[in-house]
């Protein structure tokens, strides 16, 4: 077997600056940048977040294809990782309100989200083809997931912060292009000498795509869990912002509840590797999973809790996440290696452009249930945030942010597929 060295791991694992900017800041703020600076309904809002991640849905899998198709992915990596840095600059920085806004955000981010496909794929394609071997792929899974948290503590507790300190959203835009172009360079130059892909001829059409998913029933499983956690975890991330500044009556706290939540995960990971190889990555989604629900649960008397139980149960509900998304990441390669060698054919583009797509319809549907949640408690848009909230809002944005990622967190894991031996 090949031995990875570390400068792999580091390179590979500085790719997650991209995916974990990207999918964080548009879930954590875009929403609240609709609703409380552009002057557009909670509804409507979580529409057009969604509305241009449901096109990553149908694009994911072509984009998945080309790459397979191309014999190389690391190219990707350099010039989609550019096009989505500057585009995401280009996201908050709308010149309009109302209406024009509303055009204005969906187009940009429907031109980003479509070049993330083209970086984000064939990045998490080339997992399987790095390592061949079971426990280095949760080794090289934790390494990422461990820099995974750090790009979500910086890009999610950095960016309510550089708006807070004066710089608005326009700043927060710039800020994060140039994190998410820093991960690009570093992820390129870092997987320099990795196995390529070996080049597929077979079809993109959606109906060969389909046949690849049908045939392998744990593929299937194994992402309808991960696709309801994953709008359990949208919801979440989309509530941050409303949930510090109506239950917690404090919006400066968003910051620290970030830090709260993605901090301890930078420590848990080597536990989280060490579980799984004593223990099985199955058993880790599990209670990891669990962890996080019975963590979210502990938040629903938040208006009456020390601030201080706040932060702690956040911190938890970290820990728990961690270990999610470590296991997860860890037994999609093993899913795709078995695939490819029951087919005899490369799939990892296929299987990982299916993946995100779930990913990508997960975490957009969360600010869309979220919307959805606070259009039904009747919450006031505004363009400068000063609206006065009802108490059914303020309900409202306490039960989208523990009572919905709870049950979805735990709802799916009856599916979850029996892990194949090491």
């Amino acid at each position: 077997m090949r031995q990875i060295t570390n400068r792999v791991r580091a390179g590979y694992a500085m790719g997650s600056f991209v995916t974990g900017a990207f999918n964080t800041v548009p879930g954590l703020l875009l929403l609240p940048y609709l609703t409380d600076h552009a002057g557009i309904s909670a509804g409507l809002a979580g529409l057009l977040v969604l509305a241009p991640k449901a096109w990553d849905v149908v694009f994911n899998p072509v984009a998945g294809r080309i790459s397979d198709r191309s014999g190389t992915r690391r190219p990707f990596l350099l010039g989609a990782g550019t096009a989505v840095a500057v585009l995401f600059a280009a996201l908050f920085a709308s010149p309009f309100t109302g209406a024009g806004a509303a055009v204005y955000v969906t187009a940009v981010f429907l031109l980003c989200a479509t070049a993330f496909a083209f970086f984000q794929v064939p990045y998490l394609a080339m997992a399987p083809e790095i390592t061949p071997d079971y426990h280095e792929r949760t080794r090289l899974m934790a390494w990422r997931m461990a820099v995974l948290a750090l790009a979500i503590l910086v890009s999610g507790a950095g960016a309510p912060a550089v708006r807070d300190l004066g710089g608005g959203y326009p700043a927060v835009g710039a800020a994060i292009g140039a994190l998410i172009l820093l991960g690009a360079l570093a992820s390129y130059a870092g997987t320099r000498g990795v196995p390529a892909a070996t080049r597929s001829t077979t079809s993109t059409s959606a109906r060969a795509l389909l046949a690849a998913v049908r045939g392998s029933r744990r593929f299937r499983s194994l992402l309808a869990v991960f696709v309801v956690q994953a709008v359990g975890l949208g919801t979440m991330l989309a509530g941050v912002d409303y949930f510090a500044r109506l239950v917690l009556e404090d919006r400066s706290l968003q910051t620290f509840l970030f830090a709260g939540f993605v901090g301890p995960a930078l420590l848990v990971m080597p536990l989280w590797q060490r579980f799984g190889r004593r223990h099985g990555k199955r058993r880790g989604v599990l209670v990891s999973s669990l962890l996080f629900t019975a963590a979210v649960v502990a938040l629903i008397p938040a208006r009456v809790e020390p601030v201080a139980v706040v932060l702690a149960l956040m911190a938890v509900i970290g820990v728990g996440y961690a270990g999610m998304q470590v296991f997860f990441l860890s037994l999609l390669p093993d899913v795709i290696t078995a695939e490819e060698e029951r087919s005899g054919e490369s799939r990892a583009g296929l299987f990982s452009g299916v993946w995100t797509a779930g990913e990508t319809l997960g975490l957009a549907l969360g600010p869309g249930v979220y919307g959805l949640v606070l259009a039904l408690g009747g919450y006031v848009p505004s363009t400068d945030g000063a609206a006065t909230q009802s108490s059914g809002a303020v309900l409202a944005a306490l039960l989208g942010f523990t009572v919905v990622p709870a049950v979805l967190a735990v709802v799916a894991l009856p599916l979850l597929p029996r892990e194949e031996s090491a």
